[in-house]
This record gives C-alpha cells, structure tokens and sequence, in this order.
C-alpha cells in the first residue's frame, strides 16, 4: 500500500485522467429498463425461456439479437459480445430472483447481528444462527460453505487455475435504539423487521451490509445454475467484526490465501479507488461529584457506537425547582437553536425533582457527518453555555462538555482545534463527536476521524494530543486521551478487471465514468488490489448506521443485477 508521502499533485492528477476511454457496446440504462418492462408482467423461469421471450420482443436489439444466436448455436463470443451476454444474465438474475431475494433479506434482517460486549463476538449465538442460515441457503445453492472460527463465513465459487478473486460484505451490524425509529408521520419501525413503505425497505442491515450479502449469494447461485466455466475462483467472505474491533479478516489470513483481487460490496459506486483512514479519539473522566452551588447534571447519554452519529441525546438535571429549571433551559435552548442554524431541537421536561433535556438531531453516518445534524456536540455545547452562566455544578459532566465545546465546538472539520486540512482528491479531514456515555467510574466521550491523504496520521495525533492535554493543563480538568488512526487507502487503478467494474457500474446506473472516493474504511483497506464496488449511490444520503436505516428497492434489484454480471466477468475474463 501507498503511503502519504507517495501522493503528489501529479500522481492525484494522473488518478483523474486514468479513465481513458474503455470502448463498450453493452445495453445501456435505458435498454436495461426497456427489457425489464417488456418481462413486467411476464412470468422468467429460467435463463433459456427468459432468451427466447427476449428475442421476440421489441426490447432486444440487433446486437443482442446475434449474442442470443451464437451463445445457443455454441459459437465462440468475442469479448464485447461476452459483456454483453453478462449482462443478460445479470438482468435474468433480477427478474427470475428479485422476489426470493427480499425474502432472504427479511430473513437476515430479523438476526441481531450486533456486538454484545459482555461476549466474544465469535461466541455470540445470534452470529452462530446467522451462519447457520447462510451455510443452509449455500448449500441450497450448490455453494462451497465454510465457517471460519465464527470469525469468516467463506462462501466459494470453484474455478480453474489458482488466482482468487475475494468479494466482501460483513454480517456485523451497529446497534439500534428502537425508541428512534419512527418515520416523521409517526409510524413506529421495528429495526429488526424489514418494513416495506413505498420504495424503501426499512431495517437494520438492509444498507449496511446484509445487501451485499444476498445479492452475491444469489449471483453466484445463478452462475452455478447456468454452469459457467470460471477461468478462477470466487469467493465471498461474510466478516463479522467490520463494524468493532475488525479483527475477523485479519484472523482468517493468518491462515488462508489472500485473494489477489479484492472487491468490498459495501461502500459506494461506481468503483472506490481511495479511503479515508479511521481514527478516534477517546476521552475518559472520572466520575466525581458535583461542587459548588446550581443543580447537578447526573446522567449523560448520546449515540451507541463511535461510526454512528446518533438522532439523539439526552441529559438528567436533579434540581431543587425542576419548573423553574426547565423554562429557563427551554427559554435558552430556543436562543441556542436560532442561533446555530434551527435545524435541531431542544426541549425540557421537568419531572419531580429533576429535569429531562433531550436535544434532537439528525443521524448520519461517522464519515459523512455533513449529511446529519449531530446532537451530541450540540447538547455538550449547549450545556457549556449554561454552565457558564452558573446553572450548574462542576462534575465530571460539565468536564466533558467544557472540553468538547472548547475543542471540537459544532464544527465537524477540525478547525476549532487548529486540525483542519484536505486532499484534492478525497476532501477534508472530518472530525464527529459521535459518543458519549457515563459509567460507574467514567464517562467516556468519542470523536471520530476519517483522515484523507496529505498528513502522516502519527503527526496528527501528536498535535491532537499535545493541544488537549495543554488544554487540560490550563483548564484544570482531568482527562485521559486515548488516540489512534490509520493509514489512508490510495490505490492506482490499472489493469482490466478494474476497468470493467467501472463500464458495469457506469453504464448500468448512467454515471459519470471516474474513479471516486469514500470517506469509509472497509475490510479491502489493507488487502491487494481492493476496491469498493457499491452497493450505495454516491449522489444520496448513506442511512446506515442511522436509525431508520433503509434501501430502495429499485436499487437493491439494481445491485443484485450488477454484482452477478460483475461476478460472471471477473470470472471469465482472460486475464485481469
């Protein structure tokens, strides 16, 4: 892998223009659409009927036309007519398993595959009946199965030869507060049931990353089905620690090849050249009782993981006049909205002898913190502006929003602390408080970084570092700093294999034919020749890690349909 200093205005330049022209005459959007109509209220068994329906209708094109003839007379297809029979095949997958499909989605959806923290995560029963359900429909499927330790599900997809090429998904999803789920016209969403509304299937999973888990399955079922000759292997590794401490992956190469083409189906489209690096910064303060004169903040809660900004946070205020408490915050909170742009909400409640704040946001996605409006800096914020104003007493609360105010503020690019910087390429260093939480003996408060390209990550740290604990020195306050970060993926994309990914993706979803960029880290980050391949758009809001998590149905149709022509190309093709 790259590293910083191998980054240069040039190297960034040669990124952008190494989209060459790539000569394709395949189906198009709009072709793709015309044959899915045509079959809308036609009945697809199998991929034979579904040729000889398509070229009688006034859907198939000449070029198909002659693909359709030389496949059923045997002939050899040249390249440009082997994309194109892929791609059939991958509009077959759709139509004949589209339906099926969504039902193994609800059926994955409705395991809650996230972290117990009292657990291993390798001893979790629910990851035990998740790969339980994926070893029986593999199986079903007339798929190699192979449960790594509980680590890795290994789904295989026998070719010749030896070169191996890798698609990964994970089976890990992040937490869920199900009091957050609910849509704006009030109905409630279980977060472990796939709930279709409209065009969109909500639940936990269905973005981040069960998707990419089905759609594979079922491509590698169809190019089972259709007997494809594979000129290598596919395989698909399921991990189940992506979401946490990410050691799953790393377990299962200890001891098995690496594939030497690695495809993540679990970022954006159309093809992912370059990661951000994932970092946080942990600060931890000690539990200590309220001093000096006011009512006491005594409990503090926001978000459930570090890569979730959460939809909400709440404080608990013990109070000697809970009424008169409650006016002046909410009298207050109505200033503090005004003045940082009135897109969130902040409301108190007074009950018996204590206060209930809740300031309301809008979730996102730790990397893309600009598409959210995050509630736990501005409940931190807040409470440090009253705090100034002697509402309260000083604990280990008003520490925490007195450090998270003075440092990380509302801003989201690292300015308030002198941090900022940004790569041409793939943008700004961005900097979420995503967590907070108070525990026995600490309180624990998380910001999340996704470093771009342009600054040793070690560097950063040390100048992050040294500024907060000069603050702490000055402020009096004791804190412990717990700092990490890792490298920035930045991948020069050569070669065939890549390029055509790019043609599928472009072409099927009518984009713009460039490499892009992502400011998620995922499993392929440190492995050869890895890229993200979908499955999210990269013009709409991300909703995993969100609550109300949800994905179009067109699109995971669309996905199912791109990944089986994805995966039957990289398997045929004579050299990658």
């Amino acid at each position: 892998m790259f590293t910083t200093r191998h980054y240069s205005a040039f190297f960034v330049s040669l990124l952008l223009l190494l989209i060459s022209p790539w000569t394709s005459a395949n189906l198009d959007r709009q072709q793709i659409e015309q044959v899915i109509g045509y079959f809308e209220s036609r009945p697809v068994t199998g991929f034979e009927q579904f040729l000889d329906q398509l070229n009688g209708s006034p859907a198939v094109t000449a070029e198909t036309a002659n693909v359709i003839s030389a496949y059923r007379s045997d002939r050899d297809l040249n390249d440009a007519q082997s994309d194109l029979l892929y791609r059939l095949l991958g509009i077959y997958t759709r139509l004949r398993y589209g339906d099926a499909a969504l039902e193994t989605l609800q059926q994955l959806v409705a395991i809650p595959t996230y972290q117990d923290e009292n657990i291993p995560q390798h001893e979790n029963p629910e990851f035990h009946r998740f790969a339980a359900v994926l070893s029986a429909l593999a199986t079903d499927f007339g798929l190699k199965f192979r449960n790594v330790d509980d680590r890795v599900y290994e789904i295989t997809l026998a070719g010749e030869g030896d070169e191996l090429v890798g698609f990964h998904a994970h089976a890990d999803v992040v937490p869920v507060n199900p009091e957050l789920w609910v849509l704006e016209d009030g109905t409630r969403l279980d977060p472990l049931q796939v709930t279709r509304i409209g065009d969109r299937l909500y639940g936990r999973g269905t973005e981040d990353d069960k998707n990419g888990i089905v759609v594979s399955l079922y491509a590698m079922r169809v190019i089972q089905e259709q007997h494809l000759d594979l000129l290598r292997t596919l395989r698909l590794l399921v991990d189940t620690t992506e979401e946490t401490i990410g050691e799953a992956i790393p377990y299962y190469f200890d001891s098995n090849p690496v594939p030497a083409y690695n495809i993540a189906l679990d970022g954006s489209y159309p093809v992912v050249i370059a990661e951000k690096g994932f970092g946080t910064v942990m600060a931890s303060f000690p539990v200590r009782r309220g001093s000096g004169e006011g009512a006491e903040i005594i409990h503090i809660t926001g978000g459930l993981a570090t890569n979730q900004i959460p939809s909400a946070a709440t404080a608990t205020i013990l109070s000697t006049r809970p009424q008169q408490l409650a006016a002046t915050l909410e009298e207050a909170g109505q200033l503090y909205r005004a003045g940082n742009g009135a897109n969130f909400s902040i409301q108190a409640r007074a009950e018996s002898d204590r206060v209930i704040l809740a300031v309301q946001g809008v979730s996102a996605h730790s990397s893309e913190p600009q598409s959210g409006v995050n509630p736990v800096s501005r409940m931190l914020d807040f409470l440090h502006q009253m705090d100034l104003q002697q509402l309260f007493q000083h604990n280990h609360i008003t520490d925490a929003a007195h450090y998270a105010s003075v440092n990380w503020g509302l801003d989201y690019l690292g300015n308030t602390l002198g941090v900022a910087y940004s790569d041409a390429f793939m943008g700004p260093l961005t900097t979420a408080v995503t967590f907070i939480g108070d525990g026995e003996q600490t309180l624990r408060l998380a910001v999340n970084l996704r470093l771009p390209v342009g600054r040793e990550p070690a560097e950063l740290l040390q100048q992050i570092e040294s500024s907060l604990l000069a603050w702490s020195a000055a402020s009096g306050v004791e804190v412990d700093f717990d700092l990490s970060a890792a490298d920035p993926m930045y991948r020069n994309p050569q070669g065939a294999w890549v390029n055509a990914l790019l043609d599928i993706a472009t072409e099927t979803l009518d984009m713009p034919r460039k490499f892009g960029t992502s400011a998620g880290a995922t499993s392929i980050h440190d492995l050869p020749n890895g890229v993200q391949f979908g499955l999210a758009m990269p013009d709409q809001k991300y909703t995993g890690h969100n609550a109300n998590e949800f994905k179009r149905i067109d699109q995971f149709l669309l996905d199912l349909q791109i990944v089986t022509e994805a995966m039957a190309t990289l398997g045929r093709m004579p050299g990658l």
